[in-house]
């Protein structure tokens, strides 16, 4: 479950969830700004992309168990000016998963991965 982190009343509902989707616009607020508080990973997927099906379930199964310390960003490219991010940061493949600490990126990883690696991943960063 994603909601737009723009949608306070939803926010509320769903609690200390830390799963968003966010959008270019709302990309430096949203991630650069909030890493300085906790970990922010971002995923950047596309609907068409078989490997971001498989991705999503584990990172939905993961982010909730650091309590808050790490938050996911989802962003689906093909929506809007979000493929600038995209190109911003070099993906050249989705899904590509960014993680950023203090305002940088500190990491990331492209392709499907198993649930161990999304761990150790994060765990690197924490």
């Amino acid at each position: 479950m994603t909601l737009q982190i723009h949608d306070h009343q939803h926010a509320r509902a769903v609690g200390n969830l830390c799963i968003f989707d966010t959008d270019l616009h709302h990309f430096d607020a949203d991630v650069i700004e909030a890493s300085s508080r906790h970990l922010v990973m971002v995923d950047l997927w596309a609907d068409w992309c078989g490997p971001c099906r498989f991705l999503t379930p584990v990172l939905l199964k993961v982010v909730p168990t650091y309590g808050g310390r790490v938050c996911l960003a989802k962003i689906e490219v093909d929506e809007g000016d979000n493929m600038k991010i995209a190109g911003r940061y070099g993906a050249r493949g989705f899904p590509t998963v960014l993680l950023f600490k203090n305002g940088e990126e500190v990491g990331r990883f492209h392709s499907s991965k198993p649930e161990h690696f999304v761990r150790e991943f994060i765990e690197e960063h924490l």
